[in-house]
């Protein structure tokens, strides 16, 4: 996952052993010390804990030092939920060091707004017409004769500079607060090096009232964790400014107020390295400086060694794209600062529950140019993994070395995952679209492929694709080899004419989005048909499923656990199905491009919307009834919140509740079937289109097939939530009106045709009871509202991946 913003080790050596890629040179890191004066003339004192800068004599606009600046936790919380993780960066700043009067300003410059005409007057106007922002302001101790002066930096160290405290909050934690009573800078951590100085200080927070994601890492109403600071040079001239107009790249927005009139002011600047040839005029050449990417030490092997490989793979993209020896991978050598911006660095990260994994390309702010690639991978993504393919395949064939063996398929998951992350340390951003066209890029979310061997048991030979692909070879090319916008427009015809897609995170991740060829976790050219064929392999999975899941000696009560993502194996590809209904085929284009949009065929979305209808049936939803003892084994130990936010809710202490499984499962497809932005397009399709499935088509259907099933307490739980689910939408202020006006009705005929109910006695109990619910307005919005009569679907997302 792309960040952009503030946000157990495996032990699997003996199991399984994993070589070390080859590479071209081994990667020396940077030199520990220089001749070369430092950044910055620092004397930091232990005993009383300043830290004195010096700085020089300021220019005509009182600025003694500009600087990118950037902030990293050194330590993290441990919580995925908050996302304050170890190696967490904010975005970089342009930072002023500007004197006035008898105080030196920490001042933020609004690098976003530019005027790159160079004309002075326009810059002045751009510079004082937008804000800018004023971090920290201290007195100056000491003024010299040659015009510097001196200034204690440890109270600008000790803030909150990146919004922990909000942070936590949003997360979840609770309402905590900066205690500057309990922080302070570290006067013991100052590195200073020719081109960047590293600080830290440990921050405190407080509360009265820590939430249970904060208390269940630290007791007690504090919590520390310290933050890094790095003030960086300004790099020199010579780097060429792209820009993206596709949103293939991580991009930087600048507003350029000097930019002809007739011409747009708002572009995308690319991020990427400055990588150049030693002779530029070559097809191919060795590099100046190599983009060197080093793996943490605190990986355990094998997975050290898996990511090394993985990460490796850009190599061959590199030399594609003419760049001889451009790219390497080594492990962090021993006592290195994996947080020091000369290091680009894949981090592994321990926390308390499975989280994301994200990649940033930390860049100078003006241009673009990556200074640094930070990647963090979480540690239990892995663990997560091996779960699943336990639960697939069975657990005695952990460490085996057969096809099938679990750690084998969480090797060449967490091959892809260090791949991905480092493409995005490299400037690119995700493509949904790959996993339509064979696996094309290792920037897509990738579900494993799971298939049926011959016996009809589920099979992980072909789970991950090794490599990376022909999109990811084309970004290369298109973002490296292309040093202007002019040489890159060619290229992109090219990969235009191969057929090769794109799909944008914010057009993909939605479970409301509408293009039908960009899902997260989805598999295949035809998301359809691939729905039928998981369910397929999902049924085989829930009719294997046993105490096989579990290695031997742990705990039953974890099959609750294992169970969730075996019975919700589907989720995703529900995902990419429903957005064939309402579903629009756009392109991503520039003006002259021949490209325009198209709404997926009628035929194509009734197809969607039928496969979708039969993963409601009751022979789908049904938990196998030997299971339900399996599945309710007690514990007696402390509650591991992982497994208490991941699974099913139950009938009451660890007893299972299968009916509850299955209103789970039915709406994790009425989710995406009724989210409100597909409805609203299905009402301006139709009205073009009349094959195209109307939404009163729509919930005449799933109503007709869901109240046909309800002569059965399984059938009548998939109606119920059904109908709540129907009236939840109605409810959605985001909802067409007249969308919203002819579901009311049909709600109030429904409660009437259950009013009616002649059935058996307890169908005919529930229809009247529930007509009664549909008639109260009141009673009504509190059941949508309920977890218990509409649940929740259990945590799914990451599964073995890193938004952005």
């Amino acid at each position: 996952m792309r960040r952009h913003l503030f946000a157990s080790s495996l032990s699997l050596a003996l199991i399984l052993a994993a070589g070390r890629p080859a590479h071209a040179a081994p990667a020396k890191p940077p030199a520990a010390a220089s001749a070369e004066q430092p950044l910055l003339q620092v004397d930091a004192d232990p005993l009383t804990g300043k830290i004195i800068a010096t700085f020089p004599k300021p220019d005509a606009n009182g600025i003694s030092a500009r600087y990118i600046y950037l902030t990293q936790l050194g330590s993290g919380l441990g919580s995925a939920p908050i996302g304050l993780d170890r190696a967490s960066a904010s975005e970089t700043r342009i930072l002023d060091f500007k004197r006035i009067g008898k105080k030196v300003a920490a001042e933020v410059e609004n690098s976003k707004f530019i005027a790159s005409s160079g004309d002075p007057d326009e810059q002045h106007a751009v510079d004082t017409s937008f804000a800018t922002s004023t971090l920290w302001m201290g007195d100056i101790i000491k003024n010299n004769a040659d015009g510097s002066y001196t200034v204690d930096l440890s109270s600008f160290l000790a803030r909150d500079d990146t919004g922990i405290a909000q942070a936590i909050k949003n997360g979840g934690g609770g309402d905590f607060k900066f205690a500057p009573d309990l922080s302070a800078a570290d006067p013991n951590f100052v590195k200073l090096f020719p081109k960047n100085a590293e600080f830290a200080a440990k921050l405190t927070f407080r509360s009265d009232e820590p939430r249970a994601e904060v208390s269940n890492i630290v007791g007690g109403n504090t919590l520390t964790l310290v933050l890094r600071h790095s003030l960086i040079a300004l790099p020199g001239a010579g780097y060429v400014e792209r820009t993206d107009p596709y949103g293939y790249t991580i991009g930087l927005q600048k507003v350029d107020f000097s930019a002809p009139l007739g011409q747009p002011i708002v572009s995308d600047l690319a991020r990427r390295f400055r990588l150049q040839k030693v002779d530029p005029t070559a097809a191919r050449s060795p590099v100046k400086k190599p983009i060197v990417f080093y793996i943490d030490r605190s990986a355990p092997e094998p997975v050290r060694s898996a990511l090394e490989q993985g990460v490796s793979w850009w190599a061959q993209a590199f030399e594609q794209a003419g760049f001889e020896n451009a790219f390497k991978v080594d492990v962090l050598p021993q006592g290195a600062d994996p947080l020091d911006v000369r290091y680009n660095v894949v981090n592994w990260v321990d926390r308390a529950t499975r989280g994301w994994s994200y990649g940033q390309p930390i860049a100078d702010p003006r241009t673009g140019e990556i200074i640094k690639g930070s990647v963090l991978l979480g540690s239990l993504r892995t663990r997560q993994d091996l779960i699943i393919f336990q639960a697939l395949v069975g657990a005695g064939l952990t460490g085996t070395g057969d096809p099938n063996d679990p750690i084998t398929a969480a090797l060449a998951r967490i091959r892809q995952l260090g791949a991905h992350e480092v493409g995005h340390a490299l400037g690119l951003a995700h493509n949904f679209a790959a996993s339509t066209q064979g696996r094309y890029s290792v920037m897509d979310y990738p579900g494993p492929r799971i298939t049926l061997d011959a016996n009809g048991a589920p099979s992980l030979r072909d789970a991950y694709g090794v490599g990376i692909g022909p999109w990811d070879k084309f970004m290369i090319k298109w973002l490296y080899s292309a040093q202007t916008d002019a040489q890159a427009r060619p290229l992109e015809a090219e990969a235009r004419a191969e057929g090769l897609r794109f799909v944008a995170d914010n057009d993909a991740r939605p479970v409301s989005a509408g293009q039908p060829l960009g899902s997260l976790w989805d598999d295949g050219s035809d998301p359809i048909g691939e729905l039928r064929r998981i369910m397929a392999v999902r049924r085989a999975a829930v009719e294997r499923f046993g105490t096989g899941a579990l290695p031997a000696g742990e705990s039953l009560a974890d099959l609750r656990r294992a169970f969730v993502p075996i019975w919700l194996l589907d989720r995703y590809q529900v995902e990419a199905a429903a957005k064939s209904v309402g579903g629009v085929n756009f392109p991503y284009a520039v003006n002259g491009e021949n490209a325009a949009a198209q709404v997926v065929p009628g035929a194509t979305q009734w197809a969607a919307v039928y496969a979708l209808l039969d993963t409601l049936s009751p022979a789908e939803l049904t938990v196998p009834a030997r299971l339900n003892p399996l599945l309710s084994t007690g514990f007696g130990g402390d509650n591991d919140r992982q497994t208490d936010i991941e699974i099913i809710p139950t009938a009451g202490g660890p007893v299972f509740d299968p009916l509850k499984a299955t209103e789970v499962g039915a709406v994790q497809t009425l989710d995406a079937l009724l989210a409100h932005d597909r409805l609203n397009r299905l009402e301006s399709q139709h009205a073009s289109d009349a094959s195209v499935p109307s939404p009163a088509q729509l919930f005449d259907l799933l109503l007709d097939r869901t109240l046909a099933q309800s002569g059965t307490e399984v059938g009548r739980r998939i109606a119920t939530v059904t109908i709540l689910g129907l009236a939840r939408v109605q409810h959605d202020a985001s909802l067409s009106p007249t969308i919203a006006m002819e579901l009311s009705g049909r709600l109030d005929r429904l409660a009437d045709q259950l009013q009616r109910d002649r059935g058996a006695a307890a169908e005919q109990d529930w229809a009247h009871g529930l007509a009664g619910l549909l008639k109260d307005r009141q009673q009504l919005d509190k059941a949508i509202a309920d977890p218990a009569r509409l649940p929740h679907v259990p945590p799914g997302m990451p599964i073995g991946e890193d938004d952005e």
